[in-house]
């Protein structure tokens, strides 16, 4: 079974404002059976979303559209889906009478323009909002059915779970969308596809994709199936995978790099400290975003100053006359430094050049160093990332916890 969504609302159509109910709905749809095959965001334009809404009516079986169901000028989404299933509107007298209750319970006189909340599609099954003005509605049309739901993800979420998704159920509960994912770090996409490429071709009937974010990459496979029939081959090529990788991947469980450094600092009775230059506290951040960091996290110091790299981290002011702030010196000396004035197992440091400025032919703009010590060693990394200020400092991120992992990792288990 098919479904489709459709949010409504010219400022999703702007920077400033991103479409999440689409995210939320896809997960809720697959446990119901459904495929997602398109999205599509539409503004507050009545013909707009009349044209969409009718070529929707006929390539999907279930379609959900969010937005556009206030009392404004520009919520038009109950008179562009009546248009596009040629259905009048009528004004619902017991909605009109609950929402005057709603606005007399808060001391609020109801302006004259909320009465088009009580406007409903002829024929359509109400959706009453618990937890706002808009009410949803149901609606078949020639065995394709639509919910109108509200923008707001708290209205929408609540609305989905309390009246769509016992209907989506007993409309695509036949199927079952298997899905696996492997994430990694340490290598770049193309050579990632290049490496496991002969391998999920020879399974064709399952959907692998390949998707970057951030610094590691993650192998996704999906594929669909009737209830009654036995489990495909996904599990197979999920360890075939697994197998031609090795340890760059980092999880098959659906977590993040800093939950997978933490369990691994856990296990192994380890705590850490960080020294952070240019990340600013982004990685010490991301570490304690892990619920029970406070376990194996001692703590951490910014010193974007040379004063402050002496002072409180104890860098040689002579290490850093020599080499400079950003150099694989000083990363170690920073490491060793903060691993040493908190007392933890292990210390990590970030240094380098963010950008925009800053950067010279020797040292460019995105240079990075990674330092780790502990009780018996010190080492570095050195990177050069390209990118936004934001970009680099993110990537900074994901290189010190991905050579952290390395660092507590012992041969043979890297998951």
């Amino acid at each position: 079974m098919k479904a489709e969504i459709i949010a409504i609302g010219s400022e999703l159509l702007t920077p400033d404002r991103m479409d999440t109910n689409s995210l939320w709905l896809t997960q809720r749809l697959n446990t119901a059976g459904f495929e997602v095959h398109l999205k599509s965001v539409v503004g507050d334009n009545i013909d707009n979303i009349e044209t969409l809404l009718r070529a929707a009516l006929r390539r999907s079986q279930l379609i959900i559209l969010s937005g556009g169901l206030g009392p404004t000028e520009d919520d038009l989404t109950r008179m562009a889906a009546a248009r596009a299933l040629g259905r009048n509107l009528r004004l619902d007298e017991e909605i009109l009478e609950s929402l005057r209750r709603r606005f007399a319970l808060r001391d609020t006189r109801m302006a004259k323009i909320n009465e088009r909340q009580a406007e409903v599609i002829e024929a359509a099954e109400i959706l009453q909002n618990p937890v706002g003005t808009a009410p949803g509605m149901w609606i078949e049309e020639g065995g394709t059915y639509l919910a109108l739901l509200p923008g707001p993800p708290r209205e929408l979420q609540t609305m989905f779970d309390t009246h769509v998704m016992s209907r989506a159920l007993q409309l695509g509960g036949d199927r079952i969308l298997e899905t696996r994912s492997l994430s990694l770090h340490g290598l770049p996409e193309s050579e990632v596809d290049t490496r496991i490429a002969p391998i999920y071709k020879l399974y064709p009937h399952i959907q692998t994709t390949i998707l970057a974010a951030k610094g590691c990459i993650s192998v996704r496979l999906q594929h669909w199936l009737a209830a009654a029939e036995k489990p495909s081959e996904l599990e197979e090529l999920a360890d075939k995978i697994l197998a031609e990788l090795g340890d760059v991947v980092f999880t098959n469980a659906d977590e993040k790099l800093e939950d997978v450094v933490g369990r691994l600092l856990r296990k192994s009775s380890r705590s850490l400290a960080v020294a952070e230059s240019c990340t600013a506290g982004m990685l010490g951040a991301t570490l304690t975003r892990v619920p029970g960091s406070s376990d194996y996290f001692r703590g951490g110091i910014i010193c974007y100053s040379n004063k402050l790299k002496t002072n409180l981290c104890h860098v040689p002011s002579e290490l850093l006359e020599r080499h400079g702030a950003v150099s694989a010196e000083v990363a170690e000396s920073l490491a060793r430094g903060i691993r040493e004035i908190t007392g933890s197992s292990i210390g990590i440091s970030v240094t380098g050049i963010a950008g925009p400025g800053g950067g010279t032919e020797q040292k460019p703009v995105g240079l990075v160093y990674v330092g780790l010590a502990d009780a018996s060693r010190s080492e570095h990394t050195r990177r050069v990332f390209s990118g936004d200020r934001d970009t680099v400092r993110e990537l900074t991120v994901s290189a010190a916890l991905g050579r952290l992992r390395r660092f507590l990792i012992s041969t043979g288990d890297a998951i």
